[in-house]
């Protein structure tokens, strides 16, 4: 192989130390508890040679070292950062704002989680635009306009977090349009339009591996209102071309939809459509496979709805599918059960509008012998099942579900460090973060999102707005797990023990490098904190909880020593 092509395939996949080699016999274990020593953590290495997955031969997965290059950090989706000693368990609590970012008053809530490659963050924000920012000081280095591309109209906001690698900056929109830039420049190398259907979006953050891209594709098409005929759309995860975009192979959710007579007030009644594809995948660079979680249906029953899937990453064809829900067919009108609205849902009256969505990213990891899949639902359970054959090993319920909706359970994204899984639940009177031992559920500790969250800090001028809960994705570097919440605060805790090390208020108004003046809100779910190179990354400013801001816009926060 030569030595460029083999450069380039070393920096796909950032598989960490901890994470990757206790895929292999005899290494890292369930016992293992790295929090009680963050010095020892595994040092950087290669792994095994694995096939490539374009056919192009054998190359080894070589770790990135500090950087962060995409959401779920690593393909077995650890979202650890091994090799983060800058930050640790003894200094966290001198951590300091560096410098903020601020986003327009009027243009939303944040969703893009940033990725760091080198002295650059790289993250999309609610105005429509694209920024590559230095990463220590926030100093600009290019900015790219989403409306430039595609077709008119709303939606050309970055929802998910974006991916480097190959020198691209890979992510996509709310519209379903799918951008590949030039890394240093910004300058669009290739753009698609992954569905043309009505709502489509996507908030599955892409994962490169080999030559491809990997990402799943949603819609919203359930919540448009029952003047719509719904529902047409069917979940898909597709496979790109990375230097091109040619779609090389998709495996959609469910089947076509057909007509089956007319809603009650005279619109088409289609059928089964939904199970969107959420989150963001997991690969196992050993056996060539892809994990991902889905939706529910939106109207019929049936695909792969509420499931997790087991792709070929070569040919996208389905090792195995496993549906954690029976029956779950919901949109808008269920969460509204008036009389007329009990209509257009018809699965309240059994009690299967249930909303139970995968909607967070799987980790892959190894214990007692066996490789596993662990993976949270909107039911407040948390799945681990075998890798190789989809069977359930354990599972353990976290929170109770809330009536109309799974909005108590796991949301995002949950982190294995090595030693321990780290689990948080959404609304889940409280929300809690959780320390499992991965063998067997059994949890190490549990902290509830803090009693003081809306009682203290900027929280405490909206008493009926506050919420005790956590929206983002788990972070963890050693001896540290990261978590922001619906009161606005941003939290380092103790692996080891879950103790609260430090908080900083997001709710406090800063003014941003880019002259505008900014201050959070909630922080922000669709993704998590970025830990990366002594800095922490964070964005604010959250839509489940719309605290006032005149004047302000939401903002993405760095902090360092």
């Amino acid at each position: 192989m030569h030595r460029k092509q083999r450069t380039t395939l070393s920096k796909i996949a950032a598989v960490v130390a901890a994470s990757c080699l206790a895929l292999l016999p005899g290494t890292a274990g369930a016992s293992a508890d790295p929090s009680a020593d963050p010095s020892a953590a595994a040092p950087a290495t290669t792994v095994p040679e694995t096939t490539d997955p374009d056919g192009s031969g054998l190359f080894p997965i070589e770790l990135p070292g500090e950087d962060w290059p995409s959401w779920q950090k690593d393909p077995v989706g650890s979202r650890f950062n091994a090799f983060e000693h800058r930050i640790t368990p003894g200094n966290v609590g001198r951590l300091k704002l560096k410098w903020a970012f601020a986003y327009p008053e009027n243009a939303g809530t944040p969703h893009s989680q940033p990725a760091v490659v080198g002295d650059t963050v790289y993250f999309g924000a609610p105005d429509g635009h694209f920024y590559a920012r230095n990463a220590r000081t926030g100093a600009a280095k290019w900015d790219f306009d989403l409306g430039t591309v595609g077709p008119p109209g709303q939606g050309a906001v970055v929802q998910d977090g974006p991916a480097v690698a190959r020198g691209k900056v890979y992510f996509g929109d709310g519209r379903g349009s799918f951008y590949a830039l030039n890394q240093r420049t910004g300058k669009l190398v290739w753009w698609k339009q992954l569905d043309d259907q009505v709502a489509v979006g996507l908030t599955s953050s892409p994962i490169v591996y080999g030559n491809r891209v990997y990402v799943g594709v949603s819609s919203g098409q359930n919540i448009i209102g029952k003047d719509f005929p719904c529902c047409t759309f069917r979940g898909h995860v597709d496979a790109l071309d990375a230097e091109t975009g040619r779609l090389v192979w998709r495996y959609y959710t469910v089947p076509e939809p057909r007509q089956n007579g007319t809603w009650p007030n005279g619109q088409p009644r289609y059928e089964p459509s939904g199970a969107g594809v959420w989150s963001t995948p997991a690969i196992d660079p050993f056996t060539r496979t892809l994990y991902v979680g889905t939706g529910q249906n939106y109207t019929g029953s049936g695909g792969d709805y509420d499931s997790v899937l087991a792709l070929d990453i070569t040919t996208g064809k389905a090792r195995w599918t496993r549906k954690m829900t029976d029956v779950d067919t919901w949109r808008l009108e269920c969460s509204i059960p008036t009389p007329e609205d009990r209509q257009y849902c018809p699965n309240l009256p059994d009690g299967t509008a249930l909303d139970f969505d995968l909607g967070a990213a799987p980790n892959i990891f190894s214990a007692g012998g066996r490789r596993l899949i662990g993976i949270g639902q909107k039911s407040g359970v948390f799945h681990v099942l075998d890798a190789r054959t989809g069977k359930i090993v354990w599972q353990r319920q976290l929170s109770e579900p809330m009536p109309g909706g799974g909005l108590s359970g796991i949301q995002w994204g949950t982190s294995f460090d090595g030693g321990r899984l780290y689990v948080s639940t959404y609304m889940g009177r409280p929300g809690t973060l959780f320390a499992l031992d991965p063998a067997n559920g059994h949890i190490i500790w549990k902290t509830p999102n803090p009693e003081d969250g809306c009682t203290t800090g900027g929280a405490t001028q909206y008493p009926a707005i506050c919420q005790l809960g956590h929206g983002p994705a788990v972070t963890t570097t050693p001896g540290l797990v990261w978590l922001g919440s619906m009161d606005g605060k941003m939290r380092a805790y103790s692996a080891r023990t879950g103790k609260v090390l430090w908080t900083y208020d997001t709710m406090t108004p800063v003014d941003g490098v880019n002259g505008l003046p900014g201050r959070g809100g909630a922080v922000s779910g669709a993704g998590g904190a970025v830990v990366s190179h002594g800095m922490l990354f964070v964005q604010s400013g959250y839509m489940f909880t719309p605290y006032p801001n005149p004047g302000r816009g939401s903002v993405l926060l760095a902090f360092g020593l």
